[in-house]
């Protein structure tokens, strides 16, 4: 089960670290500015930043409770703006924008569990603690 916890994860982080990748270089700066984002030159690759930062996160299981807070910041913002289907006059372009919406929703929803569940056993952050309890049980206390 431990296997199936961390296979999860790095799949879950896949599409955060390569679309932020793409952020990061510039690509969705003109789509988000025709849709009206402000300031897109600087959001779309603080976007993209949170995305690979939050995604690297979760897919190593080094600090996943901020990475998945990451990953709901930059999530947040774009469903709303960037999925926004009830302006949406074309019925096959506002069906494409909802379904765009709901999976980013459940991609959130499962950033939520990891912000709450931590990053399970296989993780940077469980092998760190089983290296820091034993030493420090064993120093020595001055007096």
């Amino acid at each position: 089960m431990r296997y199936i916890l961390l296979f999860g994860r790095i799949i879950f982080a896949y599409i955060f670290v390569t679309s932020g990748f793409n952020h990061l270089v510039g690509g969705g700066v003109e789509m988000a500015a025709q849709a009206g984002i402000p300031f897109a030159e600087f959001t779309v690759p603080f976007g993209g930043l949170l995305a690979v930062l939050g995604g690297l996160s979760l897919a190593l299981g080094y600090k996943a409770k901020w990475g998945a807070w990451f990953i709901v910041l930059f999530l947040l913002p774009v469903t709303f703006t960037m999925h926004n289907f009830w302006a949406i006059q074309d019925p096959m372009t506002a069906m494409i924008q909802q379904i765009m919406f709901v999976k980013n929703l459940a991609m959130m929803g499962g950033a939520i569990f990891i912000a709450y569940f931590g990053s399970g056993p296989l993780s940077i952050e469980a092998w760190l603690k089983s290296v820091e309890m034993p030493r420090l049980f064993n120093k020595k206390i001055n007096a």
